[in-house]
């Protein structure tokens, strides 16, 4: 980006982060810009509109985006690219009790495989119902042995999902779900204690018979068509009248309070309250649904398929922060028409994975119209997100939607025709289609309507952070004011951003003081600082107008008592809605996003130890670490002795004394004087003059890492894959292999985090105290595995953003990495 982008009419420049997300993601080609992203979406939708509309409807199309219709991110990303990307978000594949083939209108397992490994590398996000398949245990007649369960094939699945990246490079992303009364569900509610599954969200699938049962402390019976094994007969499994066997008859309520113990342990599973979902589906009559995409706001059939897009609410209030504050309905309504328009394109504008995808978007036009920016707009407009206040708000904007919407696609049923399964009859018989208002009913009775689901609320954090200036997530509440948030790096390193939310930048920016977070106004409330449960009545507001599902998550402190936190379930169920979800801090499952730890309170003697300045080198020994380091480039194997003086530098801190050891001098020994070398030592000689001055030596040897010759990759240290294995890192230049190779000499003395930011003082502080108190030594880096030569400078091969290497290879259709088989995007 050239130039700090406005976003909106309220002149705030963009976010480092936002930019960065923006140009990884979405930015495409010669694109830099959001104005940019947005005309080529508005092209490439309106070119599947009659000719005579095309150029008003991409006119309309670029004006409904300036105005707050955010299309989610495989539109933004794949849209007029001619890429053989899906612009779907959201399927669900189904699964049979085969191993292959078919059986009883199901693919088998490792044909579903086949056929979710095709949609996640094609952008999609997959959702399954394990429950068909057979429990451990149970008979396999064909090759007379015994079955290992659902829980065993779900690492296929797993492993799958971990091979393939989807295109544009999105990491594919799995929902499973089993039923409650499987016979392998205590199996599958402890599938992630120790962190396994790491692809996978998990829900499980629950009834309102389980549920009646654990309110009234009743037992349930654990069922399947499978047929036990020996064992499990000889325990008492028997078969039912109606032909299925039940395995074992369980305690409901010890049943719910593993899944309850597990949840509150390390987040998962969650919940879906499948009977609830079914009563609330439009298609009552031509389907059934048991399981959802990844995230949990679109319950789909087998081989469904949605696609999103989002109103960003913070565009649509007025004079915030002021008395007269107010929220635009009318403009509104308006982008909310354009967006189901440019969604329901969408559908004829992808390209599918599979051709049963490709019938059931045909047959039900799904789209999913949502929002995003609720916590911030609420802030804005002098709201309290737990309030009644600002329920009430939220719920009013939730129908206000759900009429624009459904109007929008009624009026393009007059014009393009309803949806093949359309039933006048049956359809407006359904639950949801029943709370509408009688002037829509009686035109869907009428002219039909388009699609048969229009609404739901879906997480949206990256395009929040392109689009949205960091507006709040979905349907959340900020989640703080400032925090940090990690994002993963091409070389498998991290980087953490420093993020802040939109409507407390444009508090700021408005000229009022947020340097303290206790003076700002009421409604100033993140998720952490309201009540659980509300959180849930938040939900429950909207979740009436909304005629699929919303995806939140409850947030609750890492103290919260367990019986409190079991409750919240109950209580959703109780509330109507269709599932939940919760997180609690804890040591399986970790975090993108983390509040940066409050520093002490400043004190004006206060001296920064890191950024002390030095005008010459003390007299006398400086502790040093030295590390011999071997790297290959296009001219062959070099190597190289690195070596980093640390100084012990005295300062104040919250009016509290601290020493800190911090590094002094980089120096790389005499004799080698290669073209190379002389630049490196150059280098060298600048860090110890920043190291010297207090400079940040996080940023600068960051900034080292981004530095380009013309010579071709250089080969330099290793990373670990989620699998274990190692694979070579690649780099620009050899300035940036050392600087690779600086940054974990400081990550291993302690200076660096892990992923090469700075450490605090106070951390620092503490670790020298420790070091002096143990008096252990240093460790010294391991000498580098020999390298063969890299391979020629003029090698055409583009660069793979897994590890570095230029090994990006066509094979079979899609790119691969020869290096560490990395899979990108295909077609």
């Amino acid at each position: 980006m050239n130039a700090p982008e406005k976003l909106f009419d309220q002149t705030l420049p963009a976010q480092e982060v936002s930019i960065d997300v923006l140009r990884e993601k979405y930015a495409k080609g010669d694109e830099s810009t959001i104005a940019e992203v947005r005309q080529r979406v508005a092209r490439a939708l309106a070119a599947y509109e009659a000719e005579p509309l095309q150029l008003k409807m991409e006119q309309r199309f670029l004006w409904a985006q300036d105005h707050g219709f955010v299309p989610a991110g495989r539109i933004n990303s794949a849209a007029g690219l001619g890429m053989k990307a899906t612009l779907m978000n959201c399927f669900v594949q189904p699964v049979g009790d085969a191993i292959s083939g078919q059986q009883d209108g199901l693919p088998g397992i490792y044909t579903a495989v086949a056929e979710a490994a095709e949609t996640m590398r094609r952008g999609g996000g997959v959702g399954y119902d394990f429950s068909a398949i057979r429990p451990a245990g149970s008979k396999v007649a064909g090759t007379q042995s015994r079955a290992s369960g659902p829980v065993s094939y779900m690492e296929v699945f797993d492993a799958s999902c971990r091979t393939v990246e989807s295109a544009g490079a999105r990491r594919g992303a799995q929902m499973g779900v089993l039923r409650i009364d499987h016979p392998d569900i205590e199996r599958f509610i402890a599938a992630k204690d120790g962190g396994a599954f790491s692809n996978f969200n998990l829900s499980v699938g629950v009834s309102d018979a389980f549920m009646h049962a654990v309110v009234e402390d009743a037992n349930i019976e654990l069922v399947h068509a499978a047929e036990p094994g020996p064992d499990e007969q000889a325990a008492g499994a028997h078969r039912r009248a109606d032909g299925t066997w039940v395995y074992r008859s369980v305690r409901a309520r010890a049943l719910w309070d593993k899944v309850m113990g597990s949840t509150y342990d390390h987040a998962e599973p969650g919940v879906l309250f499948i009977d609830r979902i079914n009563a609330e589906n439009n298609l009552y009559y031509a389907e059934r649904l048991s399981a959802t995409n990844p995230c949990g706001e679109q319950p789909l059939p087998p081989y469904g398929c949605c696609d999103l897009g989002s109103l960003n609410l913070t565009c649509f209030v007025r004079d915030p922060f002021t008395a007269t504050a107010s929220f635009d309905f009318d403009t509104f309504r308006e982008v909310a028409g354009v967006g189901v328009r440019m969604l329901d394109l969408a559908l004829d504008a992808t390209e599918w994975p599979l051709p049963q995808q490709a019938e059931e978007g045909r047959n039900k036009r799904r789209i999913g119209l949502g929002f995003l920016g609720l916590g911030s707009a609420l802030v804005m407009l002098g709201l309290r997100y737990d309030h009644d206040e600002g329920r009430a708000l939220a719920a009013r904007i939730a129908r206000e939607l759900r009429d624009a919407a459904y109007a929008a696609s009624i009026a393009l049923a007059r014009e393009k025709g309803a949806f093949p399964v359309f039933d006048p009859a049956l359809y407006l018989a359904g639950q949801f289609v029943g709370r509408l208002p009688e002037a829509l009913r009686e035109a869907i009775a009428q002219h039909g309507i388009r699609n048969s689901h229009l609404l739901s609320i879906a997480p949206t954090g990256t395009i929040s952070l392109a689009f949205a200036d960091n507006a709040s997530n979905g349907i959340e509440p900020a989640f703080s004011w400032t925090y940090q948030r990690k994002k993963r790096m091409p070389d498998d390193s991290t980087r953490v951003y420093e993020v802040a939310d939109h409507a407390w930048r444009l508090y700021r920016h408005q000229g009022h003081d947020v340097s303290d977070s206790a003076a700002l106004p009421p409604q100033f409330v993140t998720a952490l600082q309201m009540a659980a449960q509300d959180h849930l009545r938040m939900m429950e507001a909207v979740q009436p107008y909304i005629d699929t599902a919303i995806s939140k998550t409850v947030n609750v402190p890492a103290d919260y008592p367990y019986e409190d936190f079991k409750n919240l379930y109950t209580d959703a169920w109780r509330a109507g809605l269709k599932g939940l979800a919760t997180y609690r801090p804890n040591a399986v499952t970790g975090s993108v996003l983390s509040v940066a730890p409050e520093s002490p309170e400043a004190s004006p003697d206060d001296v920064d130890p890191l950024r002390k300045r030095f005008e010459r080198r003390p007299l006398g020994e400086l502790e040093s670490i030295t590390s011999k380091i071997e790297y290959a480039t296009q001219e062959g194997k070099k190597a190289a002795y690195i070596t980093v003086s640390f100084i012990r530098v005295e300062g104040r801190v919250g009016g509290r004394e601290v020493l800190i050891e911090r590094p002094f001098e980089f120096f790389m020994p005499a004799n080698q004087r290669s073209e190379g070398h002389q630049w490196i030592t150059s280098t060298m000689r600048l860090l110890s003059m920043a190291a010297r001055a207090g400079s940040p030596i996080a940023k600068a040897l960051a900034d080292m890492r981004e530095v380009v010759w013309e010579k071709g990759p250089v080969r330099c240290g290793v990373l670990k894959r989620e699998d274990g294995v190692e694979v070579p890192v690649y780099h620009d230049s050899e300035v940036a292999a050392v600087a690779f190779t600086l940054q974990r000499m400081l990550i291993r003395r302690g200076f660096l985090d892990a992923w090469g930011n700075q450490v605090p003082v106070e951390e620092l502080d503490r670790l020298l105290a420790a070091r002096c108190a143990s008096q252990a030594g240093v460790p010294q880096a391991a000498p580098a595995a020999a390298l063969p030569a890299a391979g020629p400078a003029t090698q055409p091969w583009r660069k793979c953003p897994e590890c570095g290497a230029r090994a990006l290879v066509k094979v079979d259709g899609c790119e691969r990495c020869t290096g560490c088989h990395y899979v990108g995007s295909c077609g």
